[in-house]
């Protein structure tokens, strides 16, 4: 089942729902987003399977649809690795950010190739917490620097390496690594926003990777850019 398109232009608003198995960390979150002019909570569950169901019901009602999903990693019934991939398969333009601690990386990198577009340290500060949201919300990626080499590292190899991008697309992969939207990425190239976007598919088709966060890891990697860039 496919849900319906969520656009980030579509309100002035960002949609989100928040998934953790822990109730306090839920609220706290919750409590400081709803405080947001352009933040809009729209729902939340503690774990994976409960996070389907009621997004799945926000579909079936008609009400609004997050645009950004916070999604803890450890937790019971479904992990956030497994409703990571789930949300993606129903909600294709849904953006889900990890909540994960330095010692997840594994499991980060799971979810990451399920499709996360980007990763948030569970002691982030507010405004780094907004600064995931409103990226997410662009189809840029957030990485917190002090874990990005580390990811970067243990990344599964991808099927060819960046020799095999056009100089075109090794442009794109970095101007991606450097944390550029589509809109960005044209307005720097100087070329259509739909030329941007077939770019960044065509160099994610020939490296095999599922997300724009695993291009910037990548590209990290690779030694293209720096996890602080």
């Amino acid at each position: 089942m496919r849900g319906p398109t969520v656009s980030a232009s579509d309100t002035e608003t960002i949609g989100v729902f928040v998934v953790d198995d822990h109730a306090v960390v839920r609220r706290g979150v919750t409590a400081y987003l709803e405080i947001l002019d352009d933040v809009t909570v729209v729902g939340e569950a503690g774990n994976g399977r409960e996070a389907l169901e009621r997004l799945d019901s926000l579909t079936v009602l008609g009400l609004p649809m997050p645009r950004v999903v916070l999604m803890d990693l450890m937790m019971p019934e479904m992990d956030g690795v497994a409703a990571t991939a789930e949300i993606l398969r129903r909600y294709p333009t849904m953006r889900v950010v990890v909540l994960t601690g330095f010692g997840e990386v594994e499991r980060v990198n799971v979810a990451l190739e399920n499709g996360a577009a980007g990763y948030l340290l569970k002691d982030a500060g507010p405004a780094e917490v907004v600064e995931a949201i409103h990226a997410a919300a662009r189809d840029e990626v957030f990485l917190d620097a002090a874990v990005a080499r580390q990811l970067a590292q243990q990344m599964r190899k991808p099927n060819t390496g960046v020799g095999g991008l056009t100089n075109r697309e090794r442009d794109v992969l970095v101007l991606i690594a450097q944390g550029k939207s589509n809109r960005e990425i044209a307005d720097q190239l100087v070329i259509s926003e739909r030329t941007a976007r077939t770019h960044v598919s065509n160099l994610l088709g020939k490296l095999g990777l599922r997300s724009r966060t695993q291009a910037v890891l990548l590209a990290i990697r690779e030694g293209l850019v720096n996890p602080a860039s």
